[in-house]
């Protein structure tokens, strides 16, 4: 199981930090990625992050402006988001990716879904 934390209300072109846990086992044995959900939309791929290289990437839409990253000693992968834009509004769901050549994508076949953090982007 897989915990999401950090959403939040933000105004647009603030920054806000999400984080992802386990509340059991250990995300180091897996390529973890972050995944969002606007009202309405499909759930896409936002960034990931390879378990051996910390290889990572993103979407289009949110490069140059968040950054995923590990914190090995505490088990714990964060998203760092800035220039926040009232389109990033979202609930945000951590997941184990599937990964090609070693590298992490923006997929996974993961069921167990968390309960996600909800950011808000507004004025």
């Amino acid at each position: 199981q897989l915990v999401e934390s950090g959403g939040g209300s933000v105004q647009p072109g603030h920054s806000r930090r999400l984080s992802c846990t386990a509340s059991r086992g250990t995300l180091r044995d897996y390529d973890i990625g972050w995944f969002r959900q606007a009202p309405g939309k499909e759930r896409e791929g936002v960034s990931c992050i390879s378990k051996e290289t910390d290889y990572t990437t993103y979407a289009d839409s949110v490069k140059g402006r968040f950054t995923i990253f590990r914190h090995h000693i505490r088990d714990t992968v964060y998203l760092q988001m800035n220039l926040l834009k009232s389109e990033d509004t979202a609930v945000y769901y951590c997941a184990p990716t599937l990964s090609t050549n070693n590298k992490c994508i923006l997929q996974t076949d993961f069921a167990s879904w968390g309960q996600g953090t909800q950011l808000t982007v507004s004025s």
